[in-house]
């Protein structure tokens, strides 16, 4: 069996990942896992951008206010503080990297105001920024000596004393992580990656839904390892949907219209032309994303619709086609032009708050893992993500985890004796049209009954049908040689079920989980 041995395994190749791997390749070796090619990420797909207090009269005082009113009162103060006071630091990083924000004709950053942000505070890169930020890390990371990069290569379980023929309790102190087992898929074998210190940065879930903005290897996967080996996942219930997917059946991932578009002044309207989130918002179209999905879902609903539109017409058309390039020729592909023509849009997923508890150095309930990014649950959004937080909270993570990380380095050996992987039992390759059908009824389960509104009813339908599918799998699982395919649709399966299981649990509807059955939290809007 291959082996290999680093200081700090980095599983994800998005801004958390690469980040804490130029940082750690100072002091260390360093792997670096990617179940495809290493720029296929959530971090390509951020299209607005990321928030950073710049200039007056923005504060970090507004920022973090800001944040706290968006995550509906179940943030950590705390964290949102380091995170928005480390943020200017992290931005000049990132620059210095190699990254390449907008500017005015002045010179100074050319900045956005999306939904929930009382200030222009939003830095971005035309209408791609996190395609920027990947170009440049990616380069920083290929060019680096003391990173080694895995491409196509699929973790499949963390190494704890569990393979070592100990058994522990969830929730367990003595929980150990001394690397990671990762198929090849191009041998399909599986290959044993041993380290000091793992740091998970595998993204998020968006392909549990039917229509997700995410890219197809959001499945979940740090967070359903990091469960199986015990540790904590927590705030599953609360996954935001993005207001805005462009309308055009059959595309997968959904292309994401940004939020930024509603910053520059396009205003929602239904397919009969006439505004409607007044009704729901004081803010109108720039209200906070759950409000504004939601408002979204019932207009569909209520009027029988499949879309509504998003109008930037009456702004100027060489404005339109300067900020927003790529979302210009897109549309441009399917017959619209949105200088002339309304955008049709629906709600898709697009980002998941919760995940895998960290304390504030990014440190899991496992000892020596880490989890960094969209996959883990850090308490800076709460209830609800305040848009263009997520990078820089992967970005501020990956700070405080290396600098936790490698204090710790020359205290921990690398564990050589871990067993090979147990092949015992496997015997063929599993019947793809098992896995393609269940892949299929997962999400329907998911989408149909977990989505933007859900209720106890929808959540025990969907629970009851979800445990059927999690026997079939573990059984496939257990007599078939591993492919992606089987190992994806195994982790989407853990995770659907930790949202519906953190969903029960929530007894009002709070932030983006809103339930039918129970009161909305005093105080708070639609």
């Amino acid at each position: 069996m291959a082996t290999h041995s680093c200081d700090f395994l980095v599983i994800g190749s998005g801004i958390a990942g690469l980040s804490f791997a130029l940082k750690a390749a100072e002091h260390g070796s360093v792997i670096i896992i990617s179940k495809a090619n290493l720029d296929e990420t959530n971090t390509v797909y951020a299209q607005g951008g990321i928030a950073a207090v710049t200039y007056d009269p923005d504060s970090a005082e507004k920022h973090i206010n800001d944040t706290l009113i968006c995550g509906d009162g179940l943030c950590n103060e705390q964290v949102v503080r380091m995170i928005v006071e480390e943020a200017p630091t992290q931005i000049k990083q990132l620059i210095q990297w190699g990254v390449r924000f907008d500017r005015n004709e002045s010179g100074q950053y050319d900045l956005a105001k999306e939904g929930g942000h009382s200030e222009h505070r939003i830095l971005h890169h035309k209408d791609n920024t996190g395609h920027e930020i990947q170009r440049a890390l990616t380069c920083k990371v290929k060019n680096h000596k003391n990173i080694e990069i895995f491409e196509n290569y699929f973790a499949v379980e963390i190494i704890t004393q569990h393979h070592l023929g100990m058994k522990v309790k969830r929730g367990s102190p003595d929980i150990s992580c001394f690397g990671a087992f990762v198929l090849n898929l191009k041998t399909q074998k599986v290959e044993k990656f041993t380290s000091k210190t793992t740091i998970m940065a595998t993204g998020g879930i968006g392909n549990i839904y039917h229509t997700t903005t995410n890219p197809l290897v959001a499945t979940g996967d740090g967070i359903a390892m990091v469960y199986r080996a015990k540790g904590e996942i927590e705030n599953m219930e609360f996954i935001q949907f993005h207001p805005s997917s462009l309308f055009n059946p059959g595309e997968r991932p959904s292309f994401l219209i940004t939020e930024a578009m509603r910053g520059f002044g396009a205003i929602l309207k239904t397919t009969d032309g006439k505004e409607f989130m007044y009704k729901y918002d004081k803010r109108g179209s720039l209200a906070p994303r759950d409000i504004v999905a939601r408002a979204i879902d019932n207009e569909m609903k209520i009027r029988g619709d499949d879309f509504v539109y998003l109008d930037a017409t009456f702004k100027d058309a060489a404005d339109i086609k300067n900020h927003f390039p790529n979302i210009y020729q897109k549309c441009l592909t399917i017959g619209i032009d949105i200088t002339k023509d309304m955008i049709p849009v629906v709600p898709a997923a697009h980002y998941l708050c919760g995940g895998i508890k960290v304390d504030m150095n990014g440190e899991s309930t496992i000892k020596h893992l880490y989890a960094i990014g969209e996959c883990s649950s850090t308490g800076l959004h709460g209830a609800n993500r305040l848009a263009s937080n997520s990078l820089i909270e992967a970005l501020v993570y990956a700070e405080t985890s290396f600098q936790s990380a490698n204090k710790a380095l020359y205290e921990i050996e690398v564990n050589h004796s871990i067993p090979d992987w147990d092949y015992e039992g496997t015997t063929h390759p599993e019947e793809m049209v098992l896995v393609t059908q269940s892949y299929k009824e997962m999400q329907q389960i998911m989408s149909n009954y977990v989505g933007i509104v859900r209720s106890n009813l929808r959540l025990e339908r969907a629970l009851i049908r979800l445990e059927t599918l999690y026997r079939e799998t573990e059984e496939l699982y257990k007599k078939s040689i591993l492919t992606q395919n089987l190992c994806e649709l195994r982790n989407m399966i853990n995770v659907g079920y930790l949202i519906i299981k953190n969903a029960q649990k929530m007894r009002e509807s709070r932030g983006l989980h809103y339930s039918l059955d129970y009161p909305k939290v005093k105080g708070t809007e639609f």
